[in-house]
């Protein structure tokens, strides 16, 4: 079988492509390799490639910058998500594509169940939701969508790793503490993907580790684990703020917890708390 990725340079991308299974030919691409913002560009790359199934990784994700950038934030969330599903039924390619807890308003009391009604509060959920829209409009239940939130991996920038170097180099830290969802480790993820590959889940479905906590939970276990392996040598405090009193561009979801339970299912995983992940992303760093 042969699968090619989009966004290959990504957290996810990096993942998926140390953890493929041996009977799949991986063809990885990303910037410059292939040109989102050119359509002849993705049309080449997939009929060079052939096939057979494409999972797309690819995201404009600065979640701040989409908010002065929408133009370029529409094309690689939605434009180019798009050619490549209409590309993808004209050429009968298996699509998986992956999006983002981002496509809901975080007003809700109870995790988001994969059909409810999205409803983004900023430029980067706006763009995903119509990517997710384009997919399913143009392949139906053919493609699976699967939503994952709070990505992490020993690669590349993400909170934890930006934790570590705060936590060595600042006396103090003030963390929002109401902004309520899960941490959720790339490997897991790509681990989730490839079930999906191999068991031909279709339609739209959730993923993230188990458990839940706020950004505020996240660092203070981050630097209980960081210390215990070793990884920073002192504790500072860490102080629980409002998101008032860190304002950004973009609004995000004050609670961003996904109902996994399809996926779950779907492939007979056996549900892991963050917390346990977090430690094993960790360890990697040592």
């Amino acid at each position: 079988m042969k699968i090619l990725l989009f966004g290959a340079n990504g957290q996810l991308g990096w993942e998926l492509q140390r953890t493929c299974p041996s009977n799949i030919t991986l063809v990885a691409y990303d910037f410059p390799e292939i040109d989102f913002f050119n359509s002849d560009s993705i049309l080449t790359c997939i009929k060079d490639t052939q096939p057979d199934i494409l999972i797309n990784a690819a995201a404009y994700t600065n979640v701040d910058k989409a908010e002065q950038e929408k133009d370029a934030a529409d094309r690689l969330n939605h434009g180019a998500v798009r050619e490549i599903a209409e590309i993808c039924r004209r050429e009968k390619i298996s699509l998986v594509h992956i999006s983002t807890d981002f496509v809901f308003n975080g007003m809700n009391h109870k995790p988001y169940l994969p059909l409810d009604k999205p409803d983004p509060i900023s430029i980067y959920g706006d763009t995903k939701l119509k990517g997710e829209l384009a997919v399913r409009e143009l392949l139906g239940k053919d493609a699976a969508i699967i939503r994952t939130a709070w990505l992490y991996s020993s690669h590349g920038s993400n909170f934890v790793k930006s934790m570590l170097t705060l936590m060595d180099t600042k006396q103090e830290l003030n963390i929002i503490d109401e902004q309520i969802g899960t941490p959720t480790w790339a490997n897991s993820l790509a681990n989730a993907v490839w079930g999906t590959v191999e068991k031909k889940v279709t339609g739209i479905h959730h993923f993230t580790d188990a458990g839940a906590g706020s950004w505020y939970d996240f660092a203070i276990a981050i630097q209980e684990e960081a210390l215990n392996l070793h990884l920073i040598n002192r504790v500072i405090p860490i102080n629980p703020i409002p998101a008032s009193q860190y304002p950004t561009p973009a609004r995000r979801p004050l609670y961003s917890i996904l109902d996994k339970t399809s996926l779950w299912q779907a492939l007979d995983i056996k549900p892991v708390h963050w917390r346990k992940t977090l430690r094993l992303m960790l360890q990697e760093l040592q």
